[in-house]
């Protein structure tokens, strides 16, 4: 895979504005929701490690960042089985984040079903599916089109 970016997040944006405003309205729709802000970016990172999207990762690192989520969960969601920081609920989404996320390697079975249960009403299930769906669509894009991580500027040729 090219590190050589085909597009900037910001052409993208103006190569594709309904798309973009697409993918923007599903983000709003979650937040809308009362799921947890702190709670889905740490999902969104955690399936940005996965696809190795380091636009996707940096961005929503440095959103976690302003929300206060502390270093120690940035640090060591990538761990999140063994870190012993992460509440129940939180490694409930991240087991489903997941799941989700590498669906090639089986869908979700019933123990995790049951899991999400516990910690997720029905409503909340479907808005923490949506906004994993989401970044996993900006983290195709992002990889496809190698966009920068932001801050980084232009990789050297």
């Amino acid at each position: 895979m090219s590190s050589i970016p085909i597009l900037s997040y910001e052409e993208f944006t103006q190569t594709a504005p309904d798309v973009y405003a697409s993918l923007l309205s599903l983000g709003k729709a979650v937040d809308a929701s009362g799921l947890e802000k702190k709670l889905t970016e740490l999902i969104k990172i955690r399936a940005s490690q996965i696809n190795h999207c380091a636009f996707c990762l940096q961005f929503h690192i440095q959103i976690a960042r302003k929300l206060g989520i502390s270093s120690e969960k940035i640090d060591l969601v990538a761990v999140w089985q063994e870190a012993g920081i992460f509440s129940a609920r939180e490694k409930a989404a991240l087991a489903w984040t997941e799941a989700l996320t590498s669906v090639s390697d089986g869908i979700p079975d019933d123990a995790l079903y049951a899991a999400m249960s516990e910690h997720f009403t029905q409503s909340e299930l479907v808005f923490l599916s949506v906004a994993i769906a989401s970044i996993n669509q900006w983290n195709r894009i992002g990889v496809a089109l190698c966009f920068n991580p932001p801050g980084l500027g232009q990789v050297a040729v």
